[in-house]
């Protein structure tokens, strides 16, 4: 994609998401962290550093919170970091206001690991091959990614997205030059209304 095009597209959509979180248009809130990532702390608490794309109201970073280090949770929306720093500290939490797409040279590499959870389906469908670039430059060699992909959202006729939905073989055209699959599953509890039509990934930092 042009930077120019790229560009374009973020405008819009950095404006879209301050205005739904200042108006309440926000069917994504649900509020607490996603079942699956609940569930996966209990088997494996994340340990050492952990980053949090696209984290809203910060319900996934409190709860991952309480297992890692230091969390750091990202949005664009100011309204949305306003929410988040509200909330009484978990733990090693801290939110930055934030473009994925632009992030500081000091976030390189330096992060155990990236929970996804609804920053990849709410980015145009263009700019997949970006959000992956993004995630991977944070991570370690060998750090992990674990991912609950929203694959088929319940959409209303004629409706496009976001949320936009995707599916394996996309996920691992885009994200397979980065990462080896470690584990993937259909998560077993999930928001009502999401039942398998989610995707659960641990993927892992290649070296080079």
């Amino acid at each position: 994609m042009e930077r120019g095009a790229r560009d374009d597209v973020e405008t819009a959509m950095n404006t879209d998401w301050e205005q739904r979180y200042r108006t309440g248009d926000m069917p994504w809130e649900k509020g607490a962290a996603h079942p699956a990532i609940v569930e996966f702390l209990q088997r494996e608490p994340m340990r050492g550093r952990v980053f949090v794309p696209g984290c809203g109201t910060g319900h996934d970073v409190r709860a991952i919170a309480a297992t890692a280090v230091e969390v750091v949770g990202l949005d664009i929306a100011p309204s949305a970091i306003t929410a988040a720093k509200s909330q009484p500290l978990v733990g090693g939490e801290r939110y930055l206001l934030g473009d994925l797409f632009a992030l500081p040279a000091e976030m390189r590499g330096a992060f155990d690991w990236v929970v996804e959870h609804t920053c990849f389906c709410a980015i145009p469908p263009t700019m997949r091959a970006d959000y992956v670039r993004a995630v991977a430059s944070v991570l370690k060699p060998g750090g992990r990614l674990f991912a609950v992909f929203y694959m088929t959202p319940d959409m209303e006729s004629g409706e496009q997205g976001p949320p936009f939905g995707t599916n394996a073989p996309e996920l691992d055209k885009f994200f397979a030059p980065y990462f080896t699959t470690e584990k993937k599953w259909v998560p077993a509890t999930t928001y009502a209304g999401r039942e398998k039509r989610e995707l659960c990934r641990v993927l892992v930092r290649r070296s080079s």
